[in-house]
């Protein structure tokens, strides 16, 4: 978003952080200003970023800032794991933070944060979710109406909208030679592709972001997103470990692998509506040939993290569909099978899970039948997959 921004011109941006100062402080030594380095293209400085605010030590700042009539978009990058969902994509009103966050004004969870902010505002505001669900606008509403019923908050829904958006740029975490690459402590990262969709559901201004795609509906773009790219992105990552490989181009330059990651991709293609057999495999080999990139460095174990929450969405749905239409998908089994393998080595060699799941998979992998009890972890039965 910071990269549209910049190239906008004339918007800025308030960041937060929910938890950690270490952003905040590195930044703040730069001006808040940092290098997006793009592999294989240019480095560019990017000013957008104005301040940031740090949650822990002023709850109150965020939620005056969120309720901020200059505040026009408040937009997400948070992760699956943190918006504490239940396995049903409701708010999960049995968490801890959750728990906690409704009994105080001084929330510190992202659901908490948004309905004491939202609840407190008397101008429009759209909440703009960038991450890695499926209908992660509507998903994230449902969150925000969740908590604010439970604690008994008044929002006005009418003044604020929930698009759903599609973002699909590749962003590796920074490494100490990308550091002394740019002379730039908070360097990000980045490949030259990038495509952002957002539904066009406003209630207030927006930036004029060049390239971004305004629809009315993002779910082709979103499904064609998770189901290829993240799909075999996370086959890759758990494959390409237990195969002994540390990043994404390594892995996909074994023969075996791509050949494996190209038949998912193939796989999940067949349940997209509204595109060619034709647009998906030109999508698949664009796709391929970002993975090569040697220039990212991208670590398979970055991908692999938190594959409870993401494999749902990214292997399970397509099984599903698939199975509906009697199809079968062997790569997209062999994807779970490698997964439970990836559980199962790492429980073994007592390396910590990086997975909001980690009691339960452990328990799962020292059972007597691994495969069964590690698949019902991702809401899939085993004798499902019989016949797909």
């Amino acid at each position: 978003m910071a990269d549209y921004t910049q190239i906008e011109g004339t918007w800025s941006i308030l960041g937060v952080s929910l938890r950690s100062a270490a952003i905040r402080d590195r930044l703040s030594t730069q001006n808040y200003d940092y290098t997006l380095s793009i592999q294989g293209d240019v480095d560019k400085r990017i000013t957008a970023l104005e301040t940031v605010l740090v949650a822990p030590e002023n709850p109150v700042s965020v939620i005056t800032a969120l309720a901020d009539p200059m505040t026009h978009i408040v937009s997400l990058t948070v992760t699956e794991k943190g918006y504490t969902l239940t396995p049903d994509n409701r708010l999960d009103l049995n968490d801890l933070g959750i728990l906690e966050d409704l009994k105080t004004d001084e929330p510190k969870t992202v659901i908490g944060f948004l309905a004491y902010g939202l609840a407190r505002r008397k101008t429009p505001v759209t909440v703009l979710c960038c991450d890695n669900l499926c209908d992660n606008g509507d998903v994230v509403a449902r969150a925000v109406y969740d908590f604010a019923e439970a604690a008994d908050l008044e929002i006005d829904w009418a003044k604020v909208s929930f698009p759903n958006s599609m973002v699909d740029r590749i962003t590796p975490a920074t490494t100490h030679a990308l550091m002394e690459a740019t002379g730039d402590m908070m360097a990000v990262a980045t490949e030259p592709f990038s495509e952002w969709v957002i539904e066009d559901r406003f209630v207030g201004p927006r930036p004029n972001w060049a390239n971004v795609q305004f629809v009315e509906d993002v779910r082709p773009h979103e499904q064609r997103k998770l189901r290829m790219l993240n799909g075999a992105h996370s086959f890759l990552a758990y494959a390409g470990i237990l195969a002994g490989y540390e990043f994404v181009h390594q892995a996909v330059s074994d023969a075996e692998l791509r050949k494996q990651a190209h038949g998912l991709m193939r796989e999940a293609a067949q349940t997209l509506v509204d595109v060619t057999e034709e647009e998906t495999e030109a999508y698949a080999a664009a796709l391929l040939k970002r993975f090569e990139n040697p220039d990212l460095k991208h670590r398979l174990r970055q991908i692999a993290m938190d594959g409870s929450l993401k494999i749902p969405y990214r292997w399970c749905e397509s099984l599903r569909a698939l199975s509906a239409e009697s199809k079968t998908a062997p790569n997209l089994k062999l994807a779970l099978v490698r997964w439970t393998e990836f559980c199962s080595a790492e429980v073994a060699q007592k390396i910590a899970l990086q997975d909001p799941k980690t009691d339960e998979i452990t328990i799962a992998a020292k059972s007597q039948n691994p495969y069964d009890a590690l698949l019902k972890l991702v809401g899939i039965e085993a004798s499902a997959l019989d016949n797909v």
